[in-house]
Order: C-alpha cells, then structure tokens, then sequence
C-alpha cells in the first residue's frame, strides 16, 4: 500500500482500469477452459526450455514493443515467464545505451539496441506471481539506465490480436496496474549492478554468469487492485 501512495488521483484511476482490464482478460480465457501461458504455447509443438515461444517473438511495429515467454531457470513454482522489450524506434529521441569502455562482449547497436524492461514470472497455473530484472547477458540487450528504462515503461504495448488478443491486452495492461513496482525494480537493478561491480573488481559486471537475477518482487493482481481502490476510496474522504 505505502509504495502507491505518492501517486496522483489519475494515476490510481489508470491502474483501477487496468486491472479491470487484466481481470476481463481472466475471466474470458477461464470460460474457454484457457489461461495466459497456455494461450502462448498452443499451437507451438513441444515446449523446450530456452526456446522463445512463440518462435520469432510477439511484436508491434508502431510501438517497437515485444515479447516472448519461455524457461531457464528454477525458481520454485514457476512454470516459466515473459521477458518484454523496446526497440530504438519506439525510444524517446536522443535515448542512448550507457557507455562502457570495457566490454567484453559486443552490445546491439543501432536499430537493434534493445532494453529488455521486466520479466514476468508465471506459475504452472497461468497466473502471474512475480516481476523482475536481468543482467545484461541473460538477454543480450543494450544496457540504458534505469531512469530511462523506466521512462519506456509507459510506451510498451502490443496492439494487435496475435498470437492471442487476451495475452496482449493482458501483457500491456500489466504495465500499467504494475508500473510502481516495475520503477522500484529497476532502481533496485542498477542498485544489484553497482554493488556486485565494486565486489568484483576487474570483472565485466554486465557478463558475469554469477550475476542473473538482479531484482525481483512477488505481485497479486487481487492485492494491487485492492491496494488501489482503498487509497481511490480515501481519495473520496472528506
């Protein structure tokens, strides 16, 4: 509750609209005995931990956003989870990556200078149980700093009905009812970077295997909405 205080009024009523979004998503997929992650993987063949699913990727060429689910990791009760991007054209002009003179590995450039922005952790239910963020290597995007990330947080959106009209309306809906906590995550990643990059000198910090999760926070849908409609009814109080 205290972490969606300092919002405004409009801010409230954007998230209160977008978890009845998410819930609608819910409820149809439920009527049709479907959830989000089985929208995702039917039709796709056998699912193969790493594999990108669907195979070339969910994008949106208006506003550069894109996603794709898969696994690669063990967390306990998570069946696998989404990792979301925005490419350079639907970036705020002039936006940069930071610079890094030491790299040890190569980073997109140009058109494809991607920022993966958050990870959405999913259980074997099809509901979401967490959000968190990356090290560079686990996606090889171009890194650009939090304050900025955080600015691409508003721009993601898929637009379109395919492979699922729910999934998008669902995956887009989430940045809003969840863009506080997504803003706390990612401070708290350059937070982790910064840290482990002082405890590990003459490392490349942004390609150490030893470095994967850099921030990570359990979220309900039901406690977000709820959390809202109590501070928009205190709003109303005289």
């Amino acid at each position: 509750m205290n972490d969606l205080q300092p919002l405004s009024h409009d801010d409230l009523l954007a998230m209160r609209a977008a978890g009845a979004e998410i819930t609608e998503c819910y409820r149809v997929l439920t009527k049709a005995e479907r959830n989000i992650v089985g929208e995702v993987l039917r039709g796709e063949g056998e699912f193969v931990e790493l594999n990108h699913f669907p195979d070339d990727d969910v994008f949106d060429r208006d506003t550069q956003s894109q996603y794709y689910y898969h696994a690669h990791r063990g967390l306990v009760g998570e069946h696998g989870h989404f990792h979301t991007f925005l490419r350079p054209p639907g970036m705020p002009d002039g936006m940069q990556p930071i610079e890094h003179k030491n790299a040890t590995e190569p980073w997109p450039d140009g058109r494809d200078a991607l920022s993966h922005l958050i990870g959405i952790s999913m259980d074997s239910y099809g509901f979401l149980i967490g959000l968190f963020t990356t090290n560079r290597w686990v996606t090889n995007e171009a890194w650009y700093s939090a304050a900025d990330v955080m600015q691409l947080l508003e721009r993601f959106q898929i637009d379109h009905a395919a492979p699922s009209w729910p999934v998008n309306r669902w995956i887009s809906a989430m940045f809003v009812l969840f863009r506080p906590q997504m803003r706390q995550l990612l401070s708290q990643r350059d937070a982790t970077v910064a840290q482990w990059a002082a405890q590990h000198p003459g490392t490349d910090v942004f390609e150490d295997r030893a470095l994967d999760i850099t921030s990570w926070v359990a979220i309900s849908v039901a406690g977000q909405i709820s959390s809202v409609d109590a501070l928009l009814t205190e709003d109303k109080q005289p």
